[in-house]
């Protein structure tokens, strides 16, 4: 009796060990993995990966690190992001006479990025000013 009582704590140690090394919030949250850190913390995740901490070390560090690390520990839709216009790079030029092609060499000589402007969805506007791009962005 007492051998079998054994081998069934023995098999619940094994199955909350292996869920904390797996991070409380990966497994519960699989779709918040690849979240960019840097927003607000989950506080049922962190709660749970800390009661990891408190019973078993080890899991409950593995726990946080790969909650962090795969950002499922972040509340969705919470990153942080500033679009600062005094620091932003303005290129003119006249549309009329330029097409796609060179709009994308503007793009890639002035930033270093490359951009195809014929990708479905994609959206083009014209500025007025910098000001503009905010409300842009937001819609």
């Amino acid at each position: 009796m007492i051998s079998k009582l054994a081998r069934v704590f023995k098999v619940f140690i094994c199955f909350v060990l292996i869920t904390q090394l797996a991070g409380c919030g990966t497994l519960l949250y699989p779709e918040r993995r690849g979240q960019r850190g840097g927003g607000r913390i989950d506080g049922g995740v962190a709660v749970m990966d800390g009661v990891g901490l408190l019973l078993f070390i080890v899991p409950g560090l593995v726990a946080f690190i790969v909650d962090f690390s795969t950002g499922a520990i972040y509340l969705p839709g919470s990153s942080r992001s500033s679009l600062d216009l005094k620091d932003m790079k303005v290129a003119k030029f006249d549309p009329s006479h330029y097409t796609n092609e060179t709009l994308e060499g503007i793009v890639k000589r002035e930033t270093g990025f490359t951009v195809k402007l014929n990708q479905p969805g994609l959206k083009v506007v014209k500025l007025k000013d910098k000001e503009e791009l905010k409300k842009n962005l937001v819609n």
